[in-house]
């Protein structure tokens, strides 16, 4: 049964409406770390990533061999030494591991911001401009959700040549269309708004009212995407190491240090132990992060 209202209850009126509005809000960065922190497994994933990079910023100093040096006895255990063991050539699996973050994190890093520049730009302009232009883009970007993600990559990494950068351009490719129909649906739906009627009445160029009225408008669903995207191009350069089209020997890097340790699984299952669980624990901390930037960013989920 619903309580009554008390009669000297304060009512809010337009202009306390008005006036709690145009009170100053806390940064964008403030409030998100205040959600992510009620988020536990957010701030467990934020927690994760940030000792992931500070462990590829500062493997030099962390890593206590040489990722390349083979200069111990080859497959030992765990030990105090050698805390993770050593491989086939007798390199340290625990450098090797830790530097193979820096490569991670690199090609995951970069192929992702370059298929935001791209999917972005391709996204806003034909959501902006519409007509033919949107057509084509859209169909294109159809074409390339018609073959599965991995396996495309593979194809163009395997017409480019393997290495990291052609690695990383295939990740970039398979990725854009993702940030393209994502930006054009956030254009479509501020397309229309009053505030950008007003900036185009006004004198505004269409090139102003993108960066200045609608990109930052559509950013929240962009930064979600490109955290969980991360975690997915982490997998897609692992998988590409793992085949041999991504980073080549002697380099270090978690999915070739599988592909060289599954003929070992029976001697010293560690080898492919270690870079596997260095994957699953980094992919889903980015997942994690992913969720709690979504509960952060989503106005529907905040209290």
């Amino acid at each position: 049964m619903n309580k009554p209202i008390a009669a000297n209850a304060p009512t809010k009126t337009l202009a306390d409406h008005v006036s709690d509005s145009m009170r100053p809000q806390p940064p964008l960065m403030a409030r998100i770390m205040h959600q992510i922190r009620r988020h536990p497994i957010g701030f467990f994933g934020f927690v994760v990533v940030v000792l992931v990079l500070l462990m590829a910023i500062f493997a030099p100093a962390i890593a206590p061999y040489e990722p390349s040096a083979q200069d111990s006895i080859r497959l030992l255990p765990p030990s105090a030494e050698h805390l993770m063991g050593t491989d086939e050539l007798g390199r340290d699996v625990f450098s090797r591991v830790i530097f193979g973050a820096r490569t991670s994190l690199y090609v995951g890093l970069l192929s992702v911001s370059i298929a935001m520049v791209i999917g972005v730009t391709l996204g806003v302009l034909a959501g902006f401009i519409g007509g033919n232009f949107d057509n084509i883009v859209m169909r294109f970007v159809d074409i390339i959700f018609a073959f599965p993600t991995l396996v495309l990559a593979i194809v163009i990494a395997g017409l480019l040549g393997p290495s990291l950068t052609n690695a990383m351009i295939a990740i970039a490719i398979v990725f854009s269309p993702n940030f393209a129909r994502v930006s054009r649906g956030s254009v479509l739906t501020v397309k229309n708004e009053m505030y950008l009627e007003a900036a185009q009445v006004i004198g505004g160029k269409q090139g102003h009212v993108i960066i200045r009225h609608i990109l930052p408008n559509i950013m929240a669903p962009l930064v979600i995407l490109a955290t969980l995207s991360l975690s997915l191009a982490i997998l897609a350069e692992a998988g590409l190491s793992f085949l041999g089209l991504g980073t080549q020997p002697p380099d270090s890097a978690w999915g070739l240090m599988l592909s060289q340790g599954r003929r070992f699984m029976e001697i010293s299952p560690g080898l492919a132990i270690f870079p596997g669980l260095a994957i699953m624990i980094t992919v889903l901390a980015f997942n994690f992060l992913g969720d709690g930037l979504r509960d952060a960013l989503d106005p529907r989920l905040r209290l």
